[in-house]
């Protein structure tokens, strides 16, 4: 059993949470996730690591409320336990040797991509973080992307808050202006990544996306993370758990994984109707 020790929410769908597990705590790199069972009948969901305390053994996890299970979890409080937290898994995001950064985020995944903007900082390099939102309401972290960064441009869909507009705006601005990066890292919305790697395809500069498919065991055996990439003329089958989640963003099959993704968002809305109505019953 893994113990709830801090339970924060960030907006009104998305929640922030420190589980006691001080063993992923002590190996947890950005660019892993975890897997958890809330209780013994639960279904295994991947999450990816937003933060971690070695000395307190705690791994800091963000979640949006879409689907069942993260609806059973948001109802768990602090001091409260869930029975499974299984990780670190997959491989740790590559940071050597980058002099010069941008970070595009968007959405919960800004919940992924703080922890790399963290270490790059802490490394010494020169951290520009965009990040993205629908509107004001849904903003999340950014006095921590402030704090990480040299240049920080807020987004959001409505103009609600920061620029209007979406997270290419600034990229193209900067790329049009000459700027270079050594990499650009952006981890959100798959069609969002895909629209940040055809912005900077025509730079030559290397972007890195992160991706989070549907995910099962998250050891490679069940084949449900599988990812297409376009390789050197050939498409090559690569699995998000074992081989990711990281990838070359040129060579991601995005419609592919868009497809893919949206397999079972109907039954997913269902079961999540489900459980709200369940607890809806138990409160009253």
């Amino acid at each position: 059993m893994y113990k709830i020790v801090n339970k924060v929410s960030l907006n009104p769908t998305v929640t922030m949470m420190d589980i006691q597990a001080p063993y992923v705590a002590r190996k947890a790199q950005p660019g892993q996730f975890i897997i958890l069972r809330v209780d013994e009948e639960g279904e295994r969901i991947p999450l990816t690591v937003a933060g971690y305390d070695r000395e307190a053994g705690t791994v800091r996890i963000i979640f949006q409320i879409v689907g069942a299970t993260t609806e059973k979890l948001n109802h768990k409080k602090a001091g409260e336990f869930i029975t499974d937290f299984a990780g670190p898994l997959g491989v740790a995001s590559r940071l050597e040797g980058l002099k010069k950064v941008c970070i595009v985020g968007g959405g919960v995944g800004c919940a992924i991509a703080l922890p790399i903007a963290q270490k790059l900082h802490d490394m010494g390099c020169e951290v520009t973080s965009v990040i993205g939102f629908c509107n004001k309401d849904l903003l999340i972290l950014e006095d921590e992307f402030m704090a990480a960064s040299e240049r920080l441009f807020v987004m959001t869909d409505d103009g609600s808050y920061g620029r209007q507009g979406n997270v290419c705006v600034p990229l193209n601005e900067m790329f049009e202006n000459g700027e270079r990066f050594d990499e650009v890292i952006t981890i959100g919305p798959l069609i969002m990544m895909k629209f940040v790697v055809a912005a900077t395809r025509p730079t030559g500069i290397p972007c890195t996306v992160s991706m989070n498919p549907i995910m099962i065991d998250g050891t490679g055996m069940c084949g449900g993370c599988r990812l297409t990439l376009n390789r050197d003329g050939k498409r090559v089958t690569k699995f998000a758990c074992v081989d990711g989640p990281d990838f070359n963003g040129y060579e991601v099959d995005f419609d592919e994984a868009m497809s893919r993704g949206a397999m079972y968002r109907d039954f997913e809305r269902q079961a999540h109707e489900a459980t709200c109505n369940l607890f809806k019953k138990e409160a009253e």
